[in-house]
């Protein structure tokens, strides 16, 4: 279980969910799950609010949602467009101290920068291996011009690694983008990302 939150990181929180209410699902996410011909199971890593699991769930898929946040998991618990009967598992966890059944699909939308050096290539390792032959991960890799690069504890990723890692996947999509946009709580940021959408053989 994660730790409990103190009042300060409550308000961070709170106002990061605020920011990102009512966001249409990822379109990583969207191309990864429109592939499949039919519903299956997957692993939303750092679902947060929901915004990815409702997609699935809306498409009839099963889903485990994993957060290290209870009010992320409280607020997609909560969400009003989560579909009657929805066959939804949520676990309050970290990640890197997580594990999960095997998946037809693993998401982890902009999660897995956040990771500790340490950490990501063990998860990295779980996600591969928890896949079913024909799965599909999607989701977010930074990389070095991002704004948050510098930070320590993260896990940032030239184009020379993240094709290294995604060699043992089919790949879908691996799109390498720069912007300029606000943070969800409106700070100014300029974003490396690497966008993926990788299939298992």
């Amino acid at each position: 279980m994660a730790n409990a939150p103190d009042d300060s990181t409550r308000r961070d929180f709170a106002a990061y969910y605020e920011g990102i209410k009512g966001r249409p699902p990822r379109p990583t996410l969207v191309r990864a799950v429109s592939s499949f011909a039919r519903p299956g199971f997957a692993v939303d890593l750092g679902c947060g609010d929901g915004r990815d699991t409702i997609e699935l769930l809306r498409r009839g898929w099963r889903v485990l949602a994993i957060d290290s946040n209870e009010e992320g998991i409280g607020r997609l618990r909560a969400r009003d467009d989560l579909p009657e009967e929805a066959a939804l598992e949520t676990r309050v966890a970290r990640i890197e101290a997580s594990a999960w059944p095997p998946a037809d699909l693993i998401n982890a939308s902009f999660v897995l920068p956040l990771l500790a050096p340490a950490d990501f290539g063990r998860v990295w390792k779980r996600i591969g291996a928890s896949l079913v032959p024909g799965g599909r991960f999607s989701g977010q890799l930074y990389g070095p011009n991002d704004g948050w690069a510098d930070r320590p504890g993260l896990s940032i990723l030239d184009r020379d690694a993240v094709e290294r890692l995604a060699s043992g996947f089919a790949v879908e999509l691996l799109d390498e983008v720069e912007s300029d946009e606000p943070t969800a709580k409106g700070a100014p940021k300029h974003w490396h990302v690497f966008h993926l959408v990788l299939r298992k053989p």
